[in-house]
């Protein structure tokens, strides 16, 4: 039986801890409880529900093989100055396993997670050494990477993004106002299909930039006019898909043809699948907040190491 190593991340909206191998692994995660009509968490109401859950996600991974090595996400991305407290739960439950085991501990970027789980699972490792565009469309993050192997990780360096909210918190709003949970990705998806009209546009873009906003103030219109919630639904998506789309042609004029990869929950959207016709996808589970992209990290790095 081969080795595995673990990793642990502990997001915003998700706790995860995923056990890999170099062919195979699993990811336990649960999402955050978010009071109904809430758009989020604070950070200290986070860090709380993490420490009350990673026992039990931990607890429901049936790892196969002896553990080799423990990884983390400690911080958003990998600067000098990302930093937020909920990375903390995950981090230290890490190093204290890694303690008690006499294994390497390594440290990684959730940024960095997100990339290697799109990559692994979408069926294309081979991302990871070699430079390429990524998409990481969240909650919180809207960025245009451009992606360089380093080590046995990568380097994500941002290229463009959106100027002012994220893809994801449109999104979230939009399904907030139709009355549906927070996070309301899945949902307003869902809705999006019943959609007949199926009406959009493009937002301003400027370059490797564009806003979102105009698309919260037009479904908010939408909404006053009474138009139905599942036309409101597949505008919002459709509209940032757009802009999307409209980046990434722009960046393969600068950058060249390089492979796009798709990462973050956004990339879960089926809408944003349906209407993409090139790019590299990760699959729905690992789009969303994941521990796998640092299990695979932690067993390149042991392997890099060994």
């Amino acid at each position: 039986m081969k080795d595995a190593v673990i990793g642990f991340d502990t997001s915003n909206y998700t706790t995860s801890c995923a056990w890999f191998n170099g062919e195979s692994g699993e990811n336990s995660g649960m999402l955050l409880d978010v009071r109904p009509g809430e758009l989020g968490l604070r950070q200290s109401e986070a860090l709380f529900s993490h420490v009350r859950r990673l026992p039990g996600i931990v607890e429901a991974l049936k790892i196969e093989g002896s553990i080799a090595a423990v990884g983390a996400s400690t911080q958003p991305r990998e600067t000098a100055d990302s930093y937020m407290p909920c990375f903390l739960a995950g981090a230290s439950q890490a190093q204290v396993l890694a303690a008690l085991l006499k294994v390497p501990f390594f440290a990684f970027s959730h940024q960095q997670g997100h990339i290697a789980a799109a990559a692994w699972s979408s069926g294309h490792p081979e991302l990871m050494d070699t430079p390429h565009l990524a998409w990481h469309l969240s909650g919180g993050t809207t960025e245009l990477l451009y992606v360089k192997p380093q080590g046995c990780a990568v380097v994500c360096e941002k290229v463009g993004g959106t100027t002012d909210l994220a893809a994801g918190q449109v999104i979230d709003r939009a399904g907030v106002l139709l009355g549906l949970q927070f996070p309301a990705g899945r949902a307003l998806d869902a809705l999006a299909a019943e959609a007949v009209r199926k009406t959009y546009y493009t937002p301003r873009v400027s370059g490797l930039t564009f806003s979102v906003s105009g698309i919260e103030h037009k479904m908010k219109q939408m909404q006053d006019a009474g138009e139905p919630p599942a036309e409101i639904a597949y505008f919002t998506i459709a509209s940032v898909v757009s802009a999307v789309h409209r980046v990434t042609a722009n960046a393969r004029r600068q950058f060249g043809a390089l492979p796009v990869l798709y990462s973050g929950g956004v990339a879960s959207n089926s809408l944003l699948r349906a209407m993409t016709t090139d790019g590299y996808f990760a699959q729905p589970r690992y789009s969303t907040d994941n521990a796998m992209g640092c299990a695979i990290l932690t067993y390149r790095a042991v392997k890099s190491n060994g």
